[in-house]
């Protein structure tokens, strides 16, 4: 006999960096672009593209532990709020 319960819910409470990839180049190396034009554009490694396979329009997230990491604009958008600038 199987039951089916509901998983239990948690809600993110992590603060992260997070820019919005405008584009990305392949080629020898991969180079992500943002959306904003104020930072400089960024060299990820092989292990990062292999892992996380990073689409335009998601955002390269970084955790305070300095992991690096990649979320889809719509998962990223609902989970995270901007914080105001200080």
């Amino acid at each position: 006999m199987t039951t089916q319960m509901e998983m239990p819910k948690y809600v993110s409470h992590k603060t992260v960096w997070a820019l919005k990839i405008k584009s990305i180049a392949r080629e020898e190396v991969t180079v992500l672009t943002f959306d904003n034009p104020e930072y400089a554009p960024k060299i990820v490694s092989e292990a990062y593209e292999r892992k996380h396979n990073p689409e335009a329009g998601g955002y390269y997230v970084v955790y305070a532990d300095g992991y690096e990491s990649y979320s889809p604009a719509k998962a990223f958008e609902e989970g995270y709020t901007p914080l105001a600038a200080v």
